[in-house]
This record gives C-alpha cells, structure tokens and sequence, in this order.
C-alpha cells in the first residue's frame, strides 16, 4: 500500500516537474523575443532620433537657409539610395507651414518601368534596409549641413543592419567614399564581415568574465 502511493507520488511529481520545464522552455522564449523585440525598439528609436534631428534643423533656420539645407540634404541622401541599390530611387523633403510652424515631411520615390511613380515614406518603402541607409545618410547629411561644421569622426552604431547581403557591399564602398570624400574618419561597430573587412583598421571586442577584451585584428 505505502508502495503504491510513493510510486502515485513520484508519477505525480514527474508530471509537475514536466509541465514545470514546458511552461519555463515557454518563458526562455519569450523572454528571448522581448529581448530581441528592445533591441529592435532601440534601433528604431535611433532613427526616428535622426529623423526628428533633421526636422528640427529644417524648422529652425530661415527660409534661404532652409532651401539651401533642404537641397543639400536632398543630394547627399539620394546619391546614397541610388548608389547602394543601383536603382533612380530619389529622396525628397516636403516643407510645409502648419499651424504658423514649419514642418517637415520625408519621402521615397521609386520610378516604375511605366513613367509613374511609387511615392512612400522611409520607414515602409522596401523594408529595413532603405530606412538604415536613408537614417545613415541623413546623420552624414545633418554633419555637412550644420552651420557652424560639426568636426570631429563618424560613429555607426551597427549601420545597414537591415541592408541585404546584395547590397552591402555598396555600403561598404559608399562608406570609404564619404571618409575620402568629407575627410572625417568613419568609427563603427559591426558584426557583419563585409563591413569589417572594408575598415582600415579592425578590433574584436569580446566579454571574458564581464571584463572586455580588445584584440587588434589584421
């Protein structure tokens, strides 16, 4: 009898502890999703923190300054789009007067094979990688904009994270051109290998025992 029920006990206390690692194999992964869903979340928030950037200085100048800023701003992001992804691709800013303010819309035209053309905003024109490259060029479009010149390097926090592998080697070459281009040093952090391999000088950064090690690599 006392047999019997040891053995209902350990039944029972096997079935917990299985539905116990089913429910906490459920929470590892949400808890991964709600991690990956914050790093997301930060990206995004670092590109509409660029976008409103670029609104801002477009809402604070004058009107002459203002064109001057807008053409320029024009130039550089479109020269970017359309030598990244070989396309006609061109971007435009709207200015409009709302409400005895100026305010700024941002677009994406892609011209189609029939004469027409596909007018959207950054955020949703061909997914991630136009807005990474429309938010990487307007930062280099916003330091060469800038009345007084802002010195000093190019930091990239993991650009053209959603760039596909078909392109990101424009991205590369886009990079090395605005160094040259603008004298001013591009410092990046990336993991990806087409990135790395077009820097002139490369460190891995690893975490040993919560401590960072930095490797120069050749």
């Amino acid at each position: 009898m006392w047999r019997e029920k040891i053995q209902n006990l350990n039944k029972s206390l096997n079935q917990e502890k299985e539905i116990y690692y089913q429910l906490k194999g459920k929470l590892d992964t949400l808890n991964n999703e709600k991690i990956k869903l914050n790093e997301k979340m930060e990206i995004l928030d670092k590109k509409e923190l660029t976008l409103l950037e670029t609104r801002r200085l477009l809402q604070s100048v004058s009107e002459y300054a203002r064109n001057q800023s807008k053409q320029q701003i024009e130039y550089i992001v479109t020269n970017c789009l359309q030598y990244i992804f070989n396309s006609n691709i061109e971007f435009k800013i709207e200015l409009n007067e709302k409400a005895n303010r100026n305010e700024a819309d941002f677009y994406v035209i892609t011209p189609l094979d029939n004469g027409q053309n596909v007018v959207t905003r950054p955020e949703v024109s061909r997914g991630g990688g136009v807005v990474d490259i429309v938010s990487l060029a307007l930062r280099i479009a916003l330091l060469e904009a800038h009345n007084p010149k802002i010195n000093g390097p190019l930091i990239l926090d993991e650009p053209a994270k959603h760039v596909s592998d078909d392109f990101i080697i424009n991205v590369a070459e886009f990079l090395k051109q605005v160094s040259n281009m603008f004298k001013r040093q591009i410092i990046m952090v990336t993991h990806n290998t087409h990135l790395l391999e077009s820097a002139d000088k490369k460190y891995k950064v690893e975490l040993i025992d919560n401590v960072s090690t930095v490797t120069p690599l050749t």
